[in-house]
């Protein structure tokens, strides 16, 4: 019996892009909460390998036909408000308050012995 296989359709560059801006938001999320891909991968349950391939945009079959089906359905937009580093409060915070360190006036020396 004859097996028939179909090439899957390339990818939209449209969707291509979205996947690869998520990629970007979701690794600088890990990094602001200073977690290794390691870490991230513990957390979650899934290979390091996979955590790799999202911060990429690479286009897995989930992550990339799930994205297709949305931009089919004309829903892709909303996908550009998950992981938005600018809605990201905790995010933010951490980096703030990494940034707000105390700054030291220096000492007056006294040279008199």
């Amino acid at each position: 019996m004859k097996s028939i296989l179909t090439a899957a359709p390339p990818v939209p560059e449209e969707v291509t892009l979205i996947i690869k801006r998520l990629g970007e938001r979701v690794r600088a999320a890990r990094v602001r909460r200073k977690l290794r891909q390691e870490d991230l991968a513990v957390r979650t349950g899934l290979s390091r390998s996979f955590i790799q391939s999202v911060e990429r945009g690479q286009a897995t079959c989930f992550v990339g036909g799930l994205i297709n089906i949305l931009w089919t359905l004309g829903l892709a937009n909303e996908i550009e408000l998950i992981a938005d580093p600018g809605l990201d409060r905790d995010g933010l915070s951490l980096a703030l308050n990494r940034e707000s360190k105390r700054v030291f006036v220096p000492r007056k020396q006294d040279n008199a012995f």
